[in-house]
């Protein structure tokens, strides 16, 4: 059974720092690539990050480039985001979701195609 579980999130004053942790079963990193994406009361949910390990490609939303890191360790079938001078805006649930690796690497725009799996998501609240 695949499953992904989010963790890490939590209320931070702006200008600090959270690392969310997605834990995933039943797949290994290898053959699927994993986003992040989040939702805000009232907003569309949106991409902000993925990584495929199999190529080692990464993209980021415009609004967290500079600031939001994504990293894997495959030997914990664990993906994370690292999220510094995080920012009122940034408030929202967290989800992460997989999907079989893509040909060409990953990206915002091919986060937005739909994925497989979901988490069931981790809160963040970003306090100004």
């Amino acid at each position: 059974e695949v499953q992904l579980v989010e963790s890490g999130g939590g209320l931070v004053q702006a200008g600090g720092s959270l690392r969310l942790s997605c834990a995933a079963s039943g797949f290994t990193l290898d053959d699927y690539a994993i986003g992040w994406f989040r939702q805000a009361p009232g907003k569309e949910r949106e991409g902000v990050s993925c990584i495929s390990t199999s190529d080692a490609s990464t993209d980021y939303a415009d609004s967290v480039k500079g600031r939001f890191t994504i990293s894997s360790d495959n030997t914990k079938n664990t993906v994370y985001l690292q999220m510094n001078s995080l920012k009122p805006e940034d408030t929202a649930v967290y989800y992460c979701a997989a999907k079989d690796a893509p040909l060409l690497g990953c990206s915002i725009a091919w986060l937005n195609n739909g994925m497989d799996y979901w988490g069931k998501g981790t809160p963040v609240t970003v306090s100004s």
